[in-house]
Formats: C-alpha cells, structure tokens, sequence
C-alpha cells in the first residue's frame, strides 16, 4: 500500500440512499430512495456524541456508516476502471487557462430537483479535520479547491490535473457551483474522471457563517445542482459515470460555519471537510518553501487543503516536489472517502482553519462587505 493509490478496480458504484423531509426552506430535495434510516440504526445504537473538544468515531459505531458513505460517494468501482471519454490532447493543460478574469453579471443555473440524500449518521456530524488510522497504515488525502465568487471567472490549473493523472494520484476535489458552470468542459471532465472524488464548495463561495435560511440554504443546493447539471453533461457524451448523482462531501469557504450551516450541510447528506495541513498557496511563496512545510505537517491520515482554480500561486510546482517525497517516506494516497473507510475520522463541532477562532478576519470582513485575501 506504502507509496501507491487504491486499487481502483475495488471501487463500487453508487447506490441510492432514502432521504427525510427536507429543512424549512429548501425546495430542492425530496425523499425517495432505497435504504432506510432505520436499517442503519443498529450500527449507530450508541447514539449521537456529546461534542468535547474533537472525537474520533469508534469502531464500534464506524462500519455501517462508512460502507453507506462510499457506497452513496461512488468512491471506489466494481470493475476495471470506465474508459476514458476525452482524449488527452482534451484533457492537457492550456496556457494561460489558470488566470482569474473579471466577470460581471448572473450565472444562469438551470432549474433542477435534486436526488435526495439521507443524513449524515449522527457520529460522523460536525467537521471533519483528519482521520486517525491504524498503525503501520501511511495514507494522506490531497484536496483542491475550486472556487469561484462573484464579479469573476476564476482559473483552472492544468498543470495540477496532468500531474495527478501521471502519477496516477486520487484526491478530492471541492468545487463551487458557479465555477462548474463557467467551464463546463473542464468540470465534466474531472466528474467523469474516477482518479477524482467531488466535493461542493457552495455556489459562489460564500462566507456561510454570516448567511442564514434560504439564502444559506441555496448556496448549497446551488452547488450540487451545479454538479449534477454537468454530470448529466457528460454522461451525455458517453462518459461512464463512477460518481454519485450529487455530491457527499462538502467544504466551507474560509473554514468557516454557523451551526445553522453546518446542521444543514450534514442534514443533506454531505460530510463537512475541513483540513489539518494548510498549503498556504494563495499566498506568494515559493515552491519548495510550500512544499517543506507542508511535508513538515502531513502525518499519516492527514488532510491537505490546495487550490487549483488559479488562486494557488505555486501550487503546481509544488507537487512536483511533495508527491515523490511522500512517496519516500512510504506515504499512499487516498480520497477522503478512501480515507475514512480506513480509519476513525476527528470529528470537531464547529468549523475553523488551523485553530478555533482564526476566521474571525473571514467573518468580520463577510458583514462588512469585504473581501479578504488569501482565501481558503
């Protein structure tokens, strides 16, 4: 397992889970499905955590939870890998792709119900920082951001992308609705790609700790919608499609949440997903200082959070450096989902950067209408 991925071919496909009424609000989901909430409740007989603190989820209570979690992420496949439906000449980078331009004006997203989506099992809610694993188990989760606010089209960093498909790396991928929908080639290719598993990362990354109801609420449901909108695109085009019908995980702009929010996100189904390990590559430094003190914080079942919308300034070179040196220190790599399955998953009960408190600078700035950078 040390310094190599899953085997792709024990992945299963996606399987339909029951939804619940949805919260006050919010028109977009529905119940239906095939797995009950009481078929699941004789794994999770222990009740919900009383948060203190951070919990790692007990083995007692994980397995049921986490089988129903890859099942519904389509994480993992059955079979032998899809062919690819995009050529690699499609898939290459092209230069200059990865600058962010000014953009004004709506994005329009087609009206849409999405599928429904049971709760997060009661153990597994709240944020998520990083996933304890047994001893002897190296595996580190590489995630991307790709978030795209008001007022512009952000980037895609192809450089990143033909880098991951070279080294056959799998990482988790969260993207913003708007961002999905202003490069529709580009998001139908990573949702068709099974080396990648997509998260929502809102509608137009906003601040969700100063958003409330259904202003709140759409942010959310905009991004999966968003997703399920090229999903169908490129299922259209042939593309064999390993993912879910809509996205199971989630991670909030700045690392930072409401209760409200967060309730929400995990009512939808979506695992919140925070990080243990900050690139820092909104910010200008260089590659290799980017990629030392990453490698000086990853520990085994660690979660690394990079962007890839233009925003992370050496991002790319810097994995040129820090994927063959995890490879040295016998470091595999995994989704979040195939790190979960492996593990216990440090649940914390509300959401922050690095330490509680260190989005504050985010918030104040989100009600007073203003916009900080770096951003998470």
């Amino acid at each position: 397992m040390a310094g190599s991925r899953l085997d792709p071919r024990r992945r299963t496909g996606a399987m339909a889970v029951s939804g619940t009424p949805p919260l006050q609000g919010s028109p977009c989901l529905r119940p239906g499905g095939v797995l009950s909430a009481a078929t699941a409740a004789p794994a999770l007989a222990g009740g919900p955590h009383a948060f203190s603190g951070s919990i790692a989820v007990p083995s007692a209570v994980r397995l049921l939870p986490v089988l129903v979690l890859l099942a519904a992420t389509g994480a993992v496949h059955a079979a032998a890998p899809p062919p690819a439906c995009f050529a690699p000449a499609a898939l290459a980078a092209r230069p200059g792709e990865e600058i962010v331009q000014p953009r004004k004006g709506a994005v329009a997203l087609p009206d849409r119900v999405l599928a429904a989506a049971q709760p997060v099992p009661a153990p597994l809610a709240g944020a998520i920082r990083r996933v304890d694993l047994p001893a002897g188990v190296k595996l580190v989760a590489l995630t991307f951001d790709l978030c795209e606010a008001g007022g512009e089209v952000s980037g895609y960093d192809g450089a990143i992308f033909d880098y991951l498909r070279q080294e056959d790396v799998p990482t988790t991928l969260f993207a913003g609705g708007k961002w999905m929908m202003t490069h529709k080639e580009r998001a139908m290719q990573l949702i068709a790609d099974p080396l990648f598993e997509m998260g929502n990362h809102t509608w137009s990354h906003a601040n969700l700790a100063v958003r409330a109801g259904t202003e709140m609420q759409r942010q959310v449901d905009d991004a999966d919608i968003a997703y399920a909108v090229r999903r169908a695109d490129a299922a259209a085009l042939g593309c064999a499609m390993a993912g879910p019908e809509r996205t199971r995980m989630f991670r909030f702009p700045y690392g930072s949440c409401s209760p409200e929010a967060l309730a929400y996100v995990n009512h939808t189904g979506h695992l919140a997903i925070q990080w243990d390990v900050d690139s820092g590559d909104p910010a200008f430094i260089g590659a290799k200082v980017m990629a030392d003190q990453m490698l000086a914080a990853i520990r085994p079942g660690s979660i690394v959070l990079m962007h890839a919308n233009g925003r992370g300034k050496h991002t790319a070179a810097a994995l040129r450096l820090l994927i063959p040196a995890l490879k040295a220190r016998g470091y595999g790599f995994a989704t979040i989902s195939e790190l979960i399955a492996k593990g216990r998953p440090v649940v914390v009960p509300t959401c922050y950067s690095m330490r509680p408190g260190d989005t504050k600078v985010y918030d104040d700035a989100a009600r007073q209408g203003r916009r900080v950078l770096p951003v998470q």
